[in-house]
Protein backbone atom coordinates (compact mmCIF):
# COMPACT_ATOMS: atom_id res chain seq x y z
CA UNK A 1 0.00 0.00 0.00
CA UNK A 2 1.54 3.69 -0.95
CA UNK A 3 1.33 6.07 1.69
CA UNK A 4 0.68 9.70 -0.19
CA UNK A 5 3.15 12.17 1.09
CA UNK A 6 2.71 15.50 2.11
CA UNK A 7 2.02 17.94 -0.31
CA UNK A 8 5.44 19.65 -1.22
CA UNK A 9 3.99 22.00 -4.45
CA UNK A 10 6.86 23.22 -6.67
CA UNK A 11 8.45 26.30 -5.60
CA UNK A 12 11.67 28.05 -5.68
CA UNK A 13 12.19 27.39 -1.97
CA UNK A 14 11.91 24.19 -2.24
CA UNK A 15 14.23 24.20 -5.43
CA UNK A 16 16.88 26.32 -3.60
CA UNK A 17 16.85 24.03 -0.62
CA UNK A 18 17.82 20.88 -2.64
CA UNK A 19 20.33 22.16 -5.12
CA UNK A 20 21.91 23.51 -2.11
CA UNK A 21 21.53 20.46 -0.54
CA UNK A 22 22.61 18.46 -3.21
CA UNK A 23 25.57 20.83 -3.51
CA UNK A 24 27.01 19.67 -0.20
CA UNK A 25 26.50 23.80 0.69
CA UNK A 26 25.28 24.34 3.87
CA UNK A 27 22.60 27.84 4.77
CA UNK A 28 25.57 29.28 6.52
CA UNK A 29 28.01 28.89 3.81
CA UNK A 30 25.73 30.22 0.71
CA UNK A 31 24.60 33.05 3.10
CA UNK A 32 28.28 34.05 3.42
CA UNK A 33 28.66 33.61 -0.20
CA UNK A 34 25.47 35.71 -0.86
CA UNK A 35 26.64 38.70 1.53
CA UNK A 36 23.26 37.54 3.32
CA UNK A 37 21.71 36.65 6.47
CA UNK A 38 21.30 33.00 7.31
CA UNK A 39 17.56 33.97 8.64
CA UNK A 40 16.83 35.57 5.34
CA UNK A 41 18.14 32.45 3.43
CA UNK A 42 16.17 30.54 5.29
CA UNK A 43 13.33 32.39 5.14
CA UNK A 44 13.48 32.42 1.02
CA UNK A 45 14.07 28.75 1.10
CA UNK A 46 10.68 28.50 3.36
CA UNK A 47 9.34 31.27 0.59
CA UNK A 48 8.45 33.45 3.37
CA UNK A 49 10.63 35.87 1.86
CA UNK A 50 11.11 36.67 -1.96
CA UNK A 51 14.49 37.31 -3.47
CA UNK A 52 15.00 40.09 -5.84
CA UNK A 53 15.66 40.03 -9.56
CA UNK A 54 19.96 40.31 -8.26
CA UNK A 55 19.51 37.82 -5.43
CA UNK A 56 18.85 35.39 -7.92
CA UNK A 57 21.37 35.94 -10.48
CA UNK A 58 23.72 35.76 -7.17
CA UNK A 59 22.16 33.01 -6.22
CA UNK A 60 22.18 30.94 -9.51
CA UNK A 61 25.92 31.94 -9.97
CA UNK A 62 26.59 30.15 -6.48
CA UNK A 63 24.89 26.66 -7.37
CA UNK A 64 26.47 26.78 -10.53
CA UNK A 65 22.63 26.70 -12.23
CA UNK A 66 21.35 28.78 -14.67
CA UNK A 67 19.64 31.59 -13.69
CA UNK A 68 16.29 30.75 -16.10
CA UNK A 69 15.73 27.68 -13.69
CA UNK A 70 15.24 29.95 -10.87
CA UNK A 71 12.82 32.31 -12.87
CA UNK A 72 10.68 29.77 -14.52
CA UNK A 73 8.03 29.06 -11.75
CA UNK A 74 4.65 28.83 -13.83
CA UNK A 75 1.62 28.46 -11.51
CA UNK A 76 0.65 24.94 -11.37
CA UNK A 77 -3.24 23.41 -10.02
CA UNK A 78 -2.93 23.12 -6.64
CA UNK A 79 -4.36 18.92 -6.58
CA UNK A 80 -1.51 18.70 -9.04
CA UNK A 81 1.82 20.53 -7.32
CA UNK A 82 4.25 17.91 -6.67
CA UNK A 83 2.84 15.05 -8.87
CA UNK A 84 2.15 16.37 -12.07
CA UNK A 85 4.19 18.67 -14.83
CA UNK A 86 1.52 19.93 -17.68
CA UNK A 87 3.41 19.54 -21.03
CA UNK A 88 2.92 23.77 -21.84
CA UNK A 89 4.48 24.39 -18.40
CA UNK A 90 7.93 22.20 -18.45
CA UNK A 91 10.98 24.99 -16.73
CA UNK A 92 13.07 25.34 -19.59
CA UNK A 93 16.94 24.91 -18.19
CA UNK A 94 20.23 26.20 -19.43
CA UNK A 95 20.51 28.33 -22.20
CA UNK A 96 20.27 26.29 -25.38
CA UNK A 97 23.14 27.99 -26.32
CA UNK A 98 25.05 25.20 -27.81
CA UNK A 99 21.93 23.53 -29.45
CA UNK A 100 20.88 21.94 -26.82
CA UNK A 101 16.91 22.72 -25.12
CA UNK A 102 16.20 20.99 -22.23
CA UNK A 103 13.22 20.84 -20.30
CA UNK A 104 12.65 20.01 -16.79
CA UNK A 105 9.95 17.25 -16.43
CA UNK A 106 10.33 16.08 -13.05
CA UNK A 107 7.84 18.42 -10.64
CA UNK A 108 10.71 20.31 -8.58
CA UNK A 109 13.92 19.44 -8.12
CA UNK A 110 13.16 17.53 -4.45
CA UNK A 111 13.98 13.95 -5.01
CA UNK A 112 17.27 12.13 -4.86
CA UNK A 113 16.89 12.37 -8.99
CA UNK A 114 15.51 14.59 -11.81
CA UNK A 115 13.93 13.69 -15.16
CA UNK A 116 14.85 16.09 -18.58
CA UNK A 117 13.60 16.32 -21.82
CA UNK A 118 16.32 17.37 -24.19
CA UNK A 119 16.18 18.15 -27.85
CA UNK A 120 19.75 18.52 -29.53
CA UNK A 121 19.22 20.59 -32.62
CA UNK A 122 20.20 19.13 -35.61
CA UNK A 123 24.50 19.77 -36.25
CA UNK A 124 25.16 20.72 -32.82
CA UNK A 125 27.99 19.50 -30.50
CA UNK A 126 28.70 20.26 -27.04
CA UNK A 127 32.35 21.93 -27.51
CA UNK A 128 33.98 19.94 -24.20
CA UNK A 129 33.37 16.88 -22.60
CA UNK A 130 31.93 16.88 -19.46
CA UNK A 131 32.38 15.47 -15.94
CA UNK A 132 29.77 15.54 -13.47
CA UNK A 133 29.13 13.68 -9.72
CA UNK A 134 26.25 12.16 -11.29
CA UNK A 135 24.61 8.78 -12.90
CA UNK A 136 22.66 8.85 -15.30
CA UNK A 137 20.56 7.39 -17.54
CA UNK A 138 18.86 7.87 -20.92
CA UNK A 139 16.30 6.78 -23.57
CA UNK A 140 16.45 8.10 -27.14
CA UNK A 141 12.93 8.82 -28.12
CA UNK A 142 13.73 10.24 -32.22
CA UNK A 143 16.54 11.23 -34.16
CA UNK A 144 20.28 9.94 -34.00
CA UNK A 145 22.79 11.01 -31.55
CA UNK A 146 26.41 10.11 -31.64
CA UNK A 147 27.50 9.91 -28.13
CA UNK A 148 31.05 9.76 -26.16
CA UNK A 149 31.77 8.11 -23.27
CA UNK A 150 34.84 8.07 -21.69
CA UNK A 151 37.05 6.61 -24.50
CA UNK A 152 33.96 5.06 -26.16
CA UNK A 153 31.76 6.08 -28.98
CA UNK A 154 27.97 5.27 -29.49
CA UNK A 155 25.70 6.03 -32.07
CA UNK A 156 22.31 6.16 -30.51
CA UNK A 157 18.99 5.01 -32.03
CA UNK A 158 15.30 5.77 -31.49
CA UNK A 159 14.34 2.85 -28.85
CA UNK A 160 18.26 3.19 -27.33
CA UNK A 161 19.04 3.50 -23.42
CA UNK A 162 22.10 4.43 -22.41
CA UNK A 163 24.00 5.24 -18.78
CA UNK A 164 26.79 7.76 -17.60
CA UNK A 165 28.39 6.91 -14.37
CA UNK A 166 30.82 9.91 -13.46
CA UNK A 167 32.60 9.65 -16.94
CA UNK A 168 33.50 12.31 -19.49
CA UNK A 169 30.90 12.58 -21.63
CA UNK A 170 30.01 14.53 -25.23
CA UNK A 171 27.43 14.30 -27.65
CA UNK A 172 27.55 15.87 -31.06
CA UNK A 173 23.98 15.62 -33.78
CA UNK A 174 25.86 15.83 -37.09
CA UNK A 175 22.37 14.75 -38.51
CA UNK A 176 19.82 16.80 -40.40
CA UNK A 177 16.76 16.18 -37.47
CA UNK A 178 16.50 16.89 -34.04
CA UNK A 179 17.35 13.87 -31.63
CA UNK A 180 14.91 14.22 -28.99
CA UNK A 181 15.79 11.69 -25.27
CA UNK A 182 14.55 11.51 -21.85
CA UNK A 183 17.42 11.76 -19.15
CA UNK A 184 17.02 10.67 -15.70
CA UNK A 185 20.16 12.21 -13.83
CA UNK A 186 20.97 11.52 -9.67
CA UNK A 187 21.55 13.73 -8.01
CA UNK A 188 19.65 16.65 -9.36
CA UNK A 189 21.97 18.73 -11.36
CA UNK A 190 19.90 21.91 -12.11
Amino acid sequence: MFQSRPDSPQTLGADLRALRKARGITLADLARQLGRSVGWLSQVERDLSEPSVTDLRHIAAALDVPVSMLFAHDPVRADEAGYVVRKGSRRPLGSGEAGLVEELLSPDLTDDFEMVHSTFEPHSRIGEKVTRPTQEVGYLLSGKLDLEIGARKFTIHPGDSFRIRGEPFRWINPYGEPAVAIWVIAPPVY
